[in-house]
């Protein structure tokens, strides 16, 4: 896996460090805390989000410790005590942790991960946690738009040189393909995830050469089993798809071979894309596949399909390894709740003047409710940890803010999607390979309804709080306005 031997205990903003410094001195470095990471809004104004960045996460955890190097910095700063920074040299991970899978369809507000564990080593993995999974859910998210508006043609990710770093580029790679690309043009996320890579040649390529014709017979001449030949450098219809042609007749066919494809890089790839398919049927290569790229997004892809194009496949760049339209996904980390004496729960709350941005309290485990005829997602209910649900007889559930609009249920079952990752600092749980997480994305988002999944104006999915859970919040509310 990428960088795997990488210490990446230090990616932390400094008041984790301080805050952790401060709970030392006030006893509370084995005060039992719980935190949730979720999020409030899906990027693109979309139904749902994907989880992803759960395998990244867990090899950082499994690699936390400070090095050497890393106190001589922190003791240089001249902030830290030597009682903290001999915590630090002698620091482990206790915490228990649990998490959505990765590839399972998320929604606002509901806990996607939960930490629980002694306050200054939850505070510690604060932006570690976030920045893993802010950023793969992220593209995981634009990715799977993509994808479904590609309709089921192959998608392919190009979009190393315009992502946010080398960390982005390769770790975007691994998200996309979550999403469900079927290949990447990055070699090192190729290498260390084992996605399929993609790629033929660029426009340099072609001028390299004294012409677009001894450009595309060299490249047919090293690669016959897998010639792709970029068309657009001058003209796609006056020179580069005859050129094509000419050589497929010339190089491939004396050898027996059938050309891949052809790829449209600019220009009116709806018109582009017509008149090479009837050029290249016409010529006698009806397989002949044509893939279009040029700074594509679900709404271009769409648009192509619905006119007309001749296109086989996409190959998708910026606006999918930066998410460029939404480019933040925005979740956060919260105090949800505090140990007490008897090994119970304090539950904590946030509230703002911004009702959206009011936590839910407590240990709380996600809950997704299936339709048993279906098989289709209907809705997901947050529970207390300690709750079963049952859903034999029917299950009820109402919106948190609005209580008055409830539905009931029935024919249905219920699935836990919280999931635990660690107990007591000790790893229970292995990452499936990526394809099986591929291959549990599509499923998974296969279970939603259609109202949900479409791009405009999307039906908003139910994520409801158990009663429990909901006469918690609104007694911890009735507290604060005593």
């Amino acid at each position: 896996m990428f960088n795997v031997q990488r210490n990446l205990t230090t990616i932390m903003d400094f008041y984790e460090l301080t805050m952790s410094a401060g709970y030392l001195e006030e006893g509370y470095e084995d005060k039992i805390s719980v935190f949730d990471m979720f999020f409030r809004r899906i990027p693109d104004g979309g139904g749902f989000a994907i989880m992803a960045g759960l395998a990244q996460f867990i090899e950082s955890i499994d690699s936390l410790h400070f090095t050497p190097e890393d106190i001589r910095f922190l003791r240089g700063t001249g902030v830290f005590n030597e009682r903290f920074l001999t915590y630090l040299e002698n620091f482990q991970f206790h915490c228990n942790v649990w998490a959505i899978e990765e590839g399972m369809p998320i929604f606002p507000k509901e806990p996607i991960v939960t930490v629980e564990g002694p306050a200054i080593e939850c505070q510690l993995i604060e932006t570690l946690l976030l920045v893993t999974f802010n950023h793969q859910c992220l593209i995981a998210t634009k990715a799977n738009r993509i994808v479904r508006s590609a309709q089921g043609r192959p998608v392919m990710e190009f979009g190393a040189r315009r992502a946010q770093g080398y960390d982005g580029a390769v770790y975007g790679a691994r998200a996309a393909y979550i999403g469900g690309c079927g290949s990447t043009s990055c070699v090192m996320a190729s290498r260390d995830f084992g996605i399929p890579a993609s790629g033929t040649m660029a426009h340099s390529w072609v001028q390299m050469f004294p012409s677009e014709y001894e450009a595309f017979k060299k490249y047919a001449e090293l690669y016959p089993d897998a010639c792709v030949l970029l068309v657009d450098t001058y003209s796609v219809t006056k020179s580069g798809v005859p050129n094509a042609i000419k050589v497929f007749d010339e190089v491939l066919k004396p050898m027996g071979k059938r050309p891949k494809g052809i790829r449209i890089d600019s220009g009116d790839i709806a018109y582009l894309s017509k008149k090479a398919r009837r050029m290249l049927d016409a010529a006698g290569y009806p397989d002949c596949t044509i893939c279009a790229s040029n700074s594509l997004d679900e709404y271009i892809v769409r648009d192509l399909i619905l006119q007309g194009a001749k296109v086989d496949s996409f190959g998708i760049g910026e606006n999918m390894i930066t998410a460029k339209s939404d480019p933040v996904f925005g979740g956060v980390y919260k105090l949800a709740a505090v140990g007490d004496d008897k090994g119970g729960y304090i539950p904590k709350i946030k509230v703002s003047e911004s009702i959206e941005k009011m936590t839910i309290p407590h240990l709380k485990k996600v809950w997704r409710i299936y339709d048993n005829e279906t098989g289709k997602a209907m809705a997901d209910l947050v529970t207390v940890y300690d709750e079963e649900v049952e859903t034999e007889n029917g299950i009820t559930l109402f919106d948190p803010v609005e209580t008055w609009k409830q539905r009931t249920f029935t024919g249905c079952s219920a699935r836990c999607i919280t999931t635990p990752i660690y107990q007591g600092g000790k790893r229970v749980y292995e990452s499936p390979s990526l394809p099986r997480i591929q291959e549990y994305c599509a499923a998974q988002v296969a279970t939603l309804w259609d109202e949900v999944t479409r791009f405009e104006n999307p039906h908003r999915y139910y994520v409801d709080l158990s009663q429990k859970l909901w006469d918690c919040q609104q007694a911890l509310l009735r507290g604060l306005n005593r």
